[in-house]
């Protein structure tokens, strides 16, 4: 197998990044994604709006008390996707993550939609044969298929459940149609809210390897308006923070972590890519 990463293109580079990729333990990629969208375009903008946003930051977390400088990570830039090709870029994305994998690198992605998801685990199943997918949206996102097309972000959980050796559990779900309620799975799907019900499962999860996927559309919209899907009635960003806090304890399992659904179209003073860097950020330091 290749030890190379599909081609990438800078698109500015997150806050106190490793120039080697080499000496790094944890990879950024960009997946800007951004073709099934069905409400705001542009979430494609969103790798380069969290990088140019979290400058703003500082590196030392005081939730974790832990420093961007003292870990390793590189930023490997926006992978390079084929226009309107969403099959093509999925394999994309599955055949980065699956490197950043065999190179004994964690992959940390910044979408685009959340159908990138469905490409980096597919990826993870290269090296892997049993995940467990915990999936923190706003969406159920269990739809057969949205607007005629079956790799859609409205039926990425679908996806994920669709493949061999994936269990999925669902926290914050706020919105779903009523033949998706019927496929939620009693004990794995948790309504409205993330933090105690993520606090309960994990322990139970020692055995299992972890991935972690976060849409921004589980905050709500007064704290995070830039999203490609806004469903008022979310958790807070403080709650969205706090969950890294837990995660960290679980961090040799956990082998990959997605950022998406940000749309800097509709992010006026940069609130919700701010977010983005901050719990970017969180995640680098929680699980390296």
């Amino acid at each position: 197998m290749s030890s190379s990463l599909p081609l990438t293109e800078s698109a500015g580079i997150f806050l106190a990044s490793g120039s080697e990729l080499a000496k790094a333990k944890g990879v950024i990629l960009g997946a800007p994604l951004d073709v099934t969208g069905s409400f705001r375009p542009g979430s494609r903008f969103a790798p380069s709006a969290v990088r140019t946003a979290s400058s703003a930051l500082e590196e030392h977390s005081i939730y974790l008390a832990k420093d961007l400088r003292d870990i390793s990570f590189h930023d490997a830039g926006d992978l390079i996707f084929p226009a309107g090709e969403i099959n093509s870029s999925l394999d994309i994305i599955s055949t980065g993550v699956s490197r950043c994998l065999e190179m004994g690198k964690k992959p940390f992605l910044i979408g685009g939609e959340h159908t990138v998801t469905f490409g980096a685990v597919k990826g993870c199943l290269d090296l892997y044969k049993e995940i467990t997918v915990i999936f923190i949206d706003a969406h159920a996102d269990l739809r057969l298929s949205y607007l005629g097309t079956a790799h859609s972000h409205a039926a990425v959980a679908y996806l994920l459940k669709q493949l061999d050796g994936i269990t999925l559990y669902q926290f914050g779900i706020r919105s779903a149609d009523k033949e998706e309620m019927t496929m939620l799975t009693e004990g794995n799907a948790s309504l409205f809210t993330v933090l105690n019900p993520l606090k309960k499962l994990l322990p139970t999860l020692k055995n299992s390897l972890l991935y972690i996927t976060l849409d921004i559309d589980v905050v709500d919209p007064a704290f995070a308006p830039g999203v490609s899907t806004p469903e008022p009635g979310g958790i807070t960003s403080v709650e969205v923070l706090e969950i890294f806090s837990l995660l960290q304890d679980f961090k040799e399992q956990i082998i990959g972590f997605d950022l998406v659904e940000i749309c800097p179209p509709y992010d006026h003073s940069q609130i919700t890519s701010v977010l983005g860097a901050k719990i970017m950020r969180e995640a680098l330091l929680s699980l390296l």
